[in-house]
C-alpha cells in the first residue's frame, strides 16, 4: 500500500529553527519538506546549489519558509559559516538534523586510508562538530542523527560505513548522558532499504551480493520517523536509536 503522509493537523515545528544536512535530496530533503510544511523555518545544507533551491522550493510550495546554504560538510569552515547563516538569519536553532553521508565499497585490504578519512570526515565528524557549534543556541532542542541497519548487522566490503554508523549510534548514547534533556534531546534513525540514489547505487545491491530483505521503504517514510523524533510527541525518548527497517533486520 503506498505511503501517503499523513495531514498535518498540528504545527509540531511551528516557528522552530531546523538546520538539515544532506537536504538536497533522499531523505534529506524529505525531513527538509516536512519540517517546513510543519511550521519549521529550515536551514537547507548540501552541496548542489540547483537541488538545494529546489528543496527550498517545495519547502515553500508546501507553506514553510526556508534558506539554502551550500554547504560541504565535510569541511569545518563551511559547517561554521552555515551555522553562522542560520543564526544571523532566525538567531537560534531549534532543531539538528544530522543526514548526509557516503559509502565506500572496497574491502579492508584495498582501502586507501585517504578513502577512510573521507569517508568518516563526511559521515561521522559533522554530527560531532555541528552538535558543538549548535548546542550553545538551543534549548528544548533536539538532535536526530541518521544512522542504518549496518550499524547492527552489514556485510562486506562497506566495513567503514558501518563504523560510520555504529560510531553515531555511541555518540548519542554518549551525548545523552553528558547534556540535560531539557536542553537538548538527542537520538537517531536507522533506515533500512531506501529508495534513494544511494542505494540504487551500491554496486553490492546491483550485483546481488547484499540482497534486499524486507521492504524498500520511501524517503517521506523515513522523514515521518526522523521528525517524529525531533518534535515534542517523543519528548521522552532520549540516547536511543529507531530503527525503521521494513523489518530488514529481523529477516537478517
Amino acid at each position: 500500500m503506498p505511503f501517503t503522509p499523513v495531514a498535518d493537523s498540528a504545527k509540531r515545528f511551528q516557528d522552530k529553527i531546523c538546520l538539515v544536512t544532506g537536504a538536497t535530496s533522499g531523505i534529506g530533503r524529505a525531513v527538509a519538506v516536512r519540517l517546513g510544511r510543519e511550521g519549521g523555518r529550515v536551514a537547507v545544507l548540501g552541496r548542489d546549489a540547483n537541488e538545494g533551491k529546489q528543496t527550498v522550493r517545495l519547502i515553500t510550495q508546501a507553506g514553510g519558509e526556508a534558506l539554502f546554504i551550500r554547504t560541504d560538510v565535510g569541511k569545518d569552515s563551511q559547517l561554521v559559516q552555515a551555522v553562522e547563516r542560520t543564526l544571523k538569519e532566525w538567531g537560534r536553532i531549534d532543531v539538528l538534523i544530522s543526514n548526509a553521508g557516503m559509502m565506500t565499497f572496497d574491502p579492508i585490504q584495498k582501502l586507501a586510508p585517504k578513502a577512510w578519512d573521507e569517508l568518516m570526515q563526511v559521515n561521522l565528524r559533522p554530527l560531532f562538530r555541528l552538535t558543538q557549534l549548535c548546542l550553545p543556541h538551543m534549548k528544548h532542542g533536539a538532535i536526530v542523527a541518521v544512522s542504518s541497519v549496518h550499524a547492527q548487522q552489514t556485510t562486506a566490503n562497506v566495513i567503514p560505513y558501518a563504523a560510520s554508523k555504529g560510531a553515531t549510534e555511541s555518540f548519542v548514547r554518549g551525548l545523552s548522558q553528558e547534556i540535560p534533556h531539557t536542553h537538548a534531546r538527542i537520538n537517531a534513525v536507522a533506515p533500512g532499504a531506501v529508495d534513494t540514489p544511494m542505494l540504487w547505487s551500491n554496486p553490492n545491491i546491483k550485483s546481488g551480493k547484499e540482497k534486499l530483505t524486507g521492504q524498500v521503504g520511501t524517503p517521506e517514510e523515513l522523514a515521518a520517523a526522523i521528525c517524529f523524533m525531533a518534535s515534542p510527541e517523543a519528548s521522552f525518548i532520549n540516547g536511543t536509536t529507531l530503527v525503521a527497517d521494513g523489518g530488514r533486520l529481523a529477516a537478517l
